[in-house]
């Protein structure tokens, strides 16, 4: 098939979009940055008191007491990440597949980046054999492998990381003496019913981890960019976060004055945001598991989603079919699929995967809706599957993949 965009393949700035749910924002918080608009005073860079403190609160909740002054706030998990692999130095580790937003900003700052294996029940974090082979073919080849990046609640997969499976790997990274930083951006939009209490490596490894958790996973609009970092205890944990704090004052990377004042009502979970959280929660696992059914009905291969907004597909057992349209590698897949779902569908290569894999990434929001009144009907409904415009909207995607899944079936027989 012909290429959209020749030029546009591979540059960052045409990889996934942000990870809002697509929903309406909540009026609590509409009101809160209302009242905070008239504030023309920057917030101090790491955040101001009241950000870090309601940050404190929500860690505790879930059983990771925090100090203030261990915690930063930065405009986006990006921009804190970016801080810490500049301020932590050496080689980067990172699962593949991993968040399309990873990997840039080591390349960014000339780090080496390697993609480790995960195993096959879950994305996030890796293979612990595979992690620790990688480490130590890098130091064997003159590298110098300081951090690791991993997540338990995972973007792009959808999944959750078994408990076993997380202490294994922390077990091996800390072995091999590496700093961890865990995105727990989607650690509350676990599915219910929730088969597993999501564990964080900061529980397990409480002197080598950072915790990352970017508003926009659960509590905030994707356009009002907050994160928060917790960074551990003890003196190297002090230095680590006070050469964040320098690399954040370089970059001018505060938090808007309004969106702070969201933030920290957010991160109080206060009713209105937690009855949002659950009910966005729910509606995405719906539509997620709806999904997942009828792209595994066409012979693709997705692990079950548990978690978060996406369904990392593989499409391999569809190749005959798609190489009939011209399409032999993951970008070609991102544009043909694009094309007919009417909605991006960014290809495995975005998240670490290789190019000749034919694996895709699909999001549950293009289903909830063209307008935000279309997409407040799916939170409100008891049953938003039976939705006209989502029943659409899976009705496309089904389409598509049923005539690949034929296809494919028809070319196979006539050999």
């Amino acid at each position: 098939m012909r290429r959209t965009d020749p030029s546009g393949h591979g540059p960052v700035r045409f990889g996934p979009g942000g990870a809002g749910d697509g929903l309406p924002v909540l009026d609590a918080l509409r009101d809160v940055v209302a009242r905070a608009a008239g504030a023309g005073d920057e917030q101090p860079v790491g955040g101001g008191a009241a950000i870090r403190e309601a940050a404190c609160g929500y860690w505790t909740r879930r059983g990771l007491p925090a100090d203030a002054d261990r915690v930063a706030a930065a405009p986006g998990a990006p921009a804190l990440l970016l801080a810490l692999t500049a301020a932590l130095g050496g080689d980067v580790l990172v699962p593949r597949p991993c968040a399309a937003w990873w990997a840039p900003y080591a390349r960014l700052l000339g780090r080496p980046v390697f993609h480790v294996a995960t195993p096959a029940e879950c994305g996030g974090v890796p293979d612990p054999y595979a992690l620790l082979e990688t480490v130590r073919r890098i130091r064997a080849e003159g590298g110098d492998p300081k951090l690791l990046v991993l997540s338990v609640a995972d973007d792009p997969t959808g999944t959750v990381a078994p408990p076993e499976l997380l202490h294994a790997c922390v077990e091996a990274a800390a072995a091999e003496g590496l700093h961890l930083v865990s995105d727990e951006t989607w650690r509350d939009t676990l599915f219910p019913p929730r088969d597993t209490v999501p564990l964080s490596p900061a529980e397990m490894l409480p002197d080598r981890v950072t915790v990352v958790t970017d508003l926009s996973g659960a509590l905030l609009p994707a356009g009002w960019p907050a994160a928060v970092a917790r960074f551990e205890p003890g003196e190297r944990g002090a230095r680590l976060h006070a050469r964040v704090l320098d690399v954040l004052t370089a970059l001018g990377a505060r938090v808007a004055t309004p969106v702070a004042a969201a933030a920290g009502y957010a991160l109080a979970e206060p009713g209105p945001v937690t009855d949002r959280v659950a009910a966005a929660t729910a509606l995405h696992a719906r539509v997620a598991t709806a999904l997942h059914t009828t792209v595994a009905a066409a012979g693709a291969v997705a692990r079950p989603p548990r978690a978060g907004r996406h369904l990392y597909a593989d499409l391999d057992p569809l190749r005959p079919a798609l190489t009939a349209h011209g399409v032999g590698d993951a970008q070609e897949l991102e544009d043909f699929l694009t094309a007919r779902l009417g909605s991006p569908v960014p290809g495995g290569h975005r998240f670490g995967d290789g190019v000749g894999a034919l694996r895709v990434r699909l999001s549950t929001r293009p289903l909830l809706g063209a307008t935000d009144a279309e997409r407040t009907e799916c939170l409100n409904s008891p049953t938003p599957l039976e939705l006209p415009h989502v029943q659409r909207a899976l009705t496309r995607v089904k389409s598509v993949f049923e005539d690949l899944r034929d296809d494919a079936q028809r070319r196979e027989h006539t050999r």
